[in-house]
């Protein structure tokens, strides 16, 4: 597996600012380490036994089975003769499972465990997500024993058994067609790495970039990005889907702190 070394750069890209459209130009399997030291790596193509695991969770998902916040978002597709912006209204939704932390501003004071678990229907998704959510965690450990082993000490030290997910995280989310602004994910235990696999069907862009050292994946579908979400901002660069009902989706496992 190639290596890249990370460095630093300059960069004008504030927080919540979104990211224009820019080519990937890390595109190949590869060890991501920074002043000497691994730190995660990048999958073009996830290995089988988690692709037909990640194909369950991605068709329950789009189905009615899995209850989902939905919203919409324009996509400018062009003129009229007359000047006027032609807009198209893409599906954009999410779903969390796992553990879903206090949020005293929405008037919820405890940690408990996401609603999608308790709905019958949800449940080949939520089991295929646990599943994967193993498998990477495998994964992490045989391509970076290190890696591994401080992302467990970090999460183990930082959160109850009680509410871990898949073994050594605690919640995943799925985001279609959400291109996210620049932001740090503040309140993930620092020392854990996510994981993010994509799926896309007749879609483009929504690839992951790091602004701190200029790093853009190429988040093909079934790709899989090993990254210390907590430790740098990262945005993802517009999504455009190419043809009716296409869409990019994230599946993302992370480790929140909740101590």
């Amino acid at each position: 597996m190639k290596t890249i070394d990370l460095r630093l750069v300059s960069h004008s890209i504030s927080r919540g600012d979104r990211i224009r459209e820019i080519e990937p130009n890390i595109r190949e399997d590869c060890l991501l380490v920074e002043d000497g030291k691994a730190i995660g790596f990048f999958l073009l193509r996830v290995p089988r036994s988690i692709s037909k695991l990640v194909r369950i969770a991605d068709h329950e998902l789009m189905s009615d089975r899995v209850p989902k916040t939905n919203m919409g978002r324009k996509v400018r597709r062009g003129s009229t003769e007359d000047g006027k912006t032609i807009y198209e209204v893409v599906s954009q939704y999410s779903c969390i499972i796992g553990t879903v932390p206090a949020k005293k501003h929405m008037r919820r004071y405890y940690t408990t465990r996401s609603s999608v678990h308790g709905h019958v229907s949800a449940r080949p998704f939520v089991k295929s997500m646990l599943l994967i959510g193993r498998e990477c965690l495998n994964l992490i450990r045989k391509i970076t024993p290190d890696i591994y082993a401080s992302h467990m000490e970090a999460v183990t030290s930082s959160v109850p058994k009680e509410w871990l997910f898949a073994g050594g995280f605690t919640s995943s989310i799925s985001n279609v067609n959400g291109a996210a602004p620049l932001h740090r994910d503040n309140c993930n235990v620092n020392g854990a790495v996510n994981a993010i696999v994509c799926t896309r069907y007749n879609a483009s862009g929504g690839n992951l970039h790091v602004p701190d050292y200029n790093a853009t994946f190429d988040q093909r579908h079934l790709s899989l990005l090993v990254y210390p979400a907590w430790k740098n901002a990262h945005a993802v660069t517009p999504i455009r889907p190419t043809m009716d009902g296409g869409y990019r989706n994230t599946l993302v496992f992370y480790a929140l702190d909740i101590t």
